[in-house]
């Protein structure tokens, strides 16, 4: 198995991501995180294709708090394996567990997003007992049912591009125009094709089958939340072409979801973090504090 770490000097223009570097081993990978600040645990999960980048604009705003971010094998600064056959739900799941294990996280404030959700949502059915909150922003939980045809094509550009362009799906993902700066921010981690393995895998990865890997543990995390007693915060944007109109099926499914206010995120596409960043971290902190439970 081929590994890869991206170079540092691809990450030195970045302006507004002053975070220190974190390193954990995992399975003779090397897994990146930051984590700032002290206080409460809030655990930040990424999705496809970006990394911790993505919520450096949450960490001003929850200052109070100890905010931690990793970036997932094949992301970021993380190592990276060449053959996109490689990545697989389970080791994206035991990263996380080895993650937490080895930071020994506890009273964990959750906030997840795309393969984010898919995988921390799964983290969090697999140990409950770790995590005091959830924020639950733009993602799903399939379980082998068929994948829509929007979805399917999306599989199939993810498979056979010969280089996944990160910085125009990061831009088609999102409602309004980013600077090339920021589109930059989002490309530094994959300089040529032979780093965009895990990019590559995360669509394929997305179970379409009963059979396939996830589904188990996804069906778990499902069971799990329809019997979640504490704080669930469900913030979806309304401008995502995949996925707004889902927040629905997590208000139907948790319970206590219905104790916190009806937030949606306007103007926002489905990388809301980057495009409303400021605001739905305003709104976690208040979450925290419990100021959105409906009296």
């Amino acid at each position: 198995m081929q590994v890869v770490q991206t170079d540092p000097k691809y990450f030195n223009e970045l302006k507004d991501f002053p975070y220190k570097e974190n390193y954990i081993d995992f399975d003779h990978l090397k897994m990146h995180y930051i984590d700032e600040g002290k206080g409460e645990i809030i655990l930040a999960l990424h999705g496809e294709p970006s990394w911790c980048y993505l919520y450096r604009k949450f960490i001003p705003k929850l200052k109070d708090y100890r905010f931690i971010a990793p970036d997932l094998i094949g992301f970021g600064k993380s190592n990276k394996i060449i053959n996109w056959k490689h990545y697989s739900f389970d080791l994206h799941l035991n990263s996380l567990i080895n993650f937490i294990d080895k930071l020994n996280l506890n009273n964990i404030t959750l906030v997840v997003q795309d393969w984010g959700g898919l995988l921390g949502l799964s983290l969090l059915g697999k140990f409950p007992e770790k995590f005091k909150r959830v924020v639950i922003l733009n993602t799903f939980l399939p379980i082998g049912k068929p994948l829509g045809t929007f979805f399917k094509a999306w599989q199939k550009f993810a498979k056979y591009h010969p280089s996944l362009p990160v910085g125009s799906i990061i831009q088609k993902g999102t409602y309004q125009k980013l600077s090339d700066e920021v589109i930059d921010a989002y490309k530094a981690p994959f300089p040529s094709k032979k780093y965009k393995g895990g990019a590559k895998a995360f669509p394929l990865l997305v179970p379409g089958k009963p059979t396939d890997s996830g589904v188990k543990e996804m069906k778990n995390a499902r069971e799990v939340l329809s019997k979640w007693t504490k704080p669930a915060l469900v913030l979806f944007s309304d401008k995502d072409q995949m996925m707004s109109g889902l927040e629905n099926f997590f208000y139907k499914l948790i319970p206590s979801s219905k104790e916190q206010r009806k937030i949606l995120i306007k103007d926002a596409g489905h990388f809301l973090q980057e495009e409303k960043g400021e605001e739905i971290a305003t709104y976690i902190d208040k979450f925290i504090k419990g100021e959105l439970k409906i009296s």
